[in-house]
């Protein structure tokens, strides 16, 4: 076989490295958080029928596009997904299920806020097939829960949670650090409260100010205080590890902590850099499309995808990546992940190898490993990751 049929030949199966997932965005909440930069909306009516119709029909357009492959992961995300009716989720995974073969250990996660959280529904989707949930719970405390926008309080994520825990086997829970006035000695007590109570996966995320938001519109003409410096952001994050690692909740990932097999499988899709399907308003996707890799974007609008979704194409962004796209992405993906990135796989991709000098130094300075071709973030080189991608990228 000639090298340049040997490339595209790798290229093409490249996505079964990192498996295949499918992602359905669910675009409305409540309310919208200050700090939130998703695509989210708030509505008084939401005509749910016309949604299940609509994401039927994409599902349906999508195994058209790529045809039968195991599946991985399926994740509902949003907004706010615990709003959906346990029939919407239903339809959307009998669907997704008569489609494509299910891997082993499939995993079906779903966003849920714990004002949204009730036993009745919680068991209509485990009926469906959901088996994790991802509990938006932020913070432990209710002065700050007020402060980050969020409608429910300490007591309500505590039966939230409960409820999740006696209803599925796998619990997540996220909490926002690093926020207003937050000292490090509050940030540990409130880190160990939540761990003492964790299930197997925590997503821990410092507060970032994003352009856009309310807080970005606060920030901007100072009326965002006691935000902590970078010198506290730092040991807040150092904190984060010791504490997550002494629980048995080690980093797997720069936000991610899990026990031992709990790591969550659908963002492993994305971080080694498979294949994934956005289904909804706003979603991203990476799809190997006759033996190329695209990258699609649907609608943001909810009324402009519904529409487009109607004319046959809930897409407005369906182009091919040039090689050395593909390859700087599984760079910036890779080295989020303790698996790191296989020098050979992104030479495969990229028609390069990385500069042998540059991991030399990255690595005589202590901020990545390099062991059988395989190059990941030491814990000392974490917090400096976008450093260490911008040198391996250069």
């Amino acid at each position: 076989m000639h090298s340049a049929n040997l490339l595209q030949a790798v290229l093409n199966e490249d996505w079964q490295n990192g498996g295949f997932g499918i992602y359905v965005h669910w675009p409305f909440c409540a309310a919208k958080c200050p700090y939130c930069d998703f695509n989210s909306h708030v509505s008084d009516k939401i005509e749910e029928k016309q949604w299940i119709t609509s994401y039927l029909k994409e599902l349906d357009r999508l195994f058209q596009t790529i045809g039968s492959r195991p599946l991985k992961s399926v994740f509902f995300g949003g907004g706010t997904p615990s709003l959906m009716s346990p029939d919407l989720v239903d339809q959307v995974l009998s669907k997704v299920f008569a489609l494509w073969p299910r891997s082993n250990n499939l995993e079906v996660s779903l966003e849920a806020n714990p004002t949204s959280v009730e036993a009745g529904r919680f068991n209509g989707y485990q009926q469906a097939g959901v088996n994790r949930i991802s509990l938006g719970v932020q913070a432990l405390n209710d002065a700050d829960l007020k402060r980050l926008g969020r409608l429910h309080s300490v007591k309500e994520a505590h039966l939230a949670f409960d409820i999740s825990r006696n209803t599925f086997d796998r619990v997540s829970f996220d909490l926002i650090y690093a926020r207003q006035n937050q000292t490090l000695s509050d940030w540990r007590s409130e880190l160990q409260q939540a761990l003492s109570m964790a299930v197997d996966h925590v997503s821990l995320y410092q507060l970032t100010i994003e352009q856009g938001t309310a807080f970005g519109d606060r920030y901007a003409i100072g009326k965002l205080p006691g935000l902590p410096n970078e010198d506290l952001g730092a040991d807040l994050f150092e904190a984060t590890q010791d504490i997550c690692s002494k629980f048995g909740f080690p980093a797997y990932e720069i936000s991610n902590h899990a026990k031992t097999g709990a790591e969550c499988q659908h963002n492993m899709v994305y971080w080694r850099y498979g294949d994934y399907a956005g289904i909804g308003p706003g979603a991203h996707g990476r799809l190997t499309i006759n033996g190329h890799r695209h990258a699609t974007a649907a609608f943001r609008n909810p009324t402009d995808w519904l529409e487009a979704v109607r004319q046959g194409c809930g897409d407005s962004i369906n182009e091919p990546l040039l090689a050395k796209d593909q390859a700087a992405e599984y760079l910036v993906m890779g080295l989020r992940i303790n698996d790191g990135i296989d020098r050979a796989r992104y030479k495969s991709l990229s028609g390069r190898d990385l500069d042998p000098d540059k991991i030399a130094d990255l690595f005589d300075q202590g901020l990545i490993l390099d062991s059988n071709n395989i190059i990941s973030a030491s814990q000392r080189g974490r917090p400096v990751l976008n450093h260490i991608i911008r040198e391996l990228a250069g």
